[in-house]
């Protein structure tokens, strides 16, 4: 009879945006998005997005929820939902995904590991541990 209204808005996120003649280097922790044409060196960590542009470029860490890389990524990359390498993109270092997405003319010169196989190869060494 009677109920309760909760006023129901939708949730924004924070979009942040590091422009073309833009460099940072530090450390930068958000729960936003990330749209990179800049150059950073550092570390990004987000529950967002984080999208490099053609003229972007990172050198360090990132860990996010999902990555669109048109420009440069040096470092290690773990991106717990899907990541996106379009053809212009350049990546070099360690990458940790669940889901790739690579598109022809992308240079993927770094050692990749899947999340699942991750664990699995986590639970090995355990179980060889315990057996030595």
């Amino acid at each position: 009879m009677f109920s309760e209204k909760k006023d129901k808005q939708p949730q924004v996120l924070e979009r942040n945006i590091i422009g073309k003649n833009t460099s940072i280097i530090g450390d930068v922790i958000s729960e936003g998005d990330f749209r990179i044409d800049g150059k950073v060196e550092g570390t990004i960590k987000t529950t967002g997005r984080v999208v490099i542009g053609k003229t972007g470029s990172i050198n360090g860490k990132v860990a996010c929820n999902n990555a669109d890389i048109e420009g440069k990524f040096s470092g290690e990359l773990i991106v717990n939902s899907l990541l996106t390498l379009k053809a212009t993109a350049i990546i070099s270092g360690d990458v940790i995904i669940s889901k790739l997405s690579v598109e022809p003319g992308a240079e993927f010169n770094a050692s990749c590991s899947m999340k699942g196989s991750v664990k699995e190869l986590k639970s090995e060494q355990t179980k060889k541990e315990r057996t030595a």
